[in-house]
């Protein structure tokens, strides 16, 4: 078990888990438009693009399978973390965020939870900051976490 960069082979994988996540515990409350926006941006080819950006992307790894990803953008926004569903609840998205926490630049980490993962989002130190809001068509609630200060 070991949490390690999303390299272009892991693309397939890593896509597949968030899309079955997102479908298993956030797509019902959305509208078609939401399901849409988050399958381009989940999909290979946006995972692909994003990897040319200022954006960390993580993989847990388990028995040579992925069953987690996440990303930091820009080291101040969680800007995806998912867990293969049927791997949940085994401490993995734990350790995603504390890796993505390591890799922080900031003393504020941001999040935009989707409304489903406010509850995990709040154990992990993450608090509502501000009222939830829609942006094409994905619901969301903005969250910050107060980081230690960095030497």
């Amino acid at each position: 078990m070991a949490v390690r960069t999303l390299v272009a082979a892991d693309l397939e994988q890593a896509s597949r888990i968030c899309m079955a996540a997102f479908m298993g515990s956030v797509a019902d409350s959305l509208t078609p438009v939401g399901i849409e926006t988050f399958s381009r941006i989940a999909s290979v080819e946006g995972f692909r693009t994003r990897m040319s950006h200022d954006n960390l992307m993580l993989v847990f790894e388990q028995q040579d399978r992925i069953v987690g990803v996440a990303e930091l953008k820009e080291g101040r926004h969680v800007a995806m973390l998912f867990v293969d569903p049927a791997a949940q609840q085994q401490g993995i998205g734990k350790a995603l965020m504390a890796a993505m926490i390591d890799h922080a630049r900031v003393d504020v980490l941001s999040v935009s939870a989707s409304l489903s993962s406010v509850p995990a989002y709040e154990r992990y130190g993450f608090a509502c900051a501000g009222e939830a809001a829609e942006s094409s068509g994905l619901r969301y609630q903005p969250m910050n976490m107060q980081l230690m200060a960095r030497p």
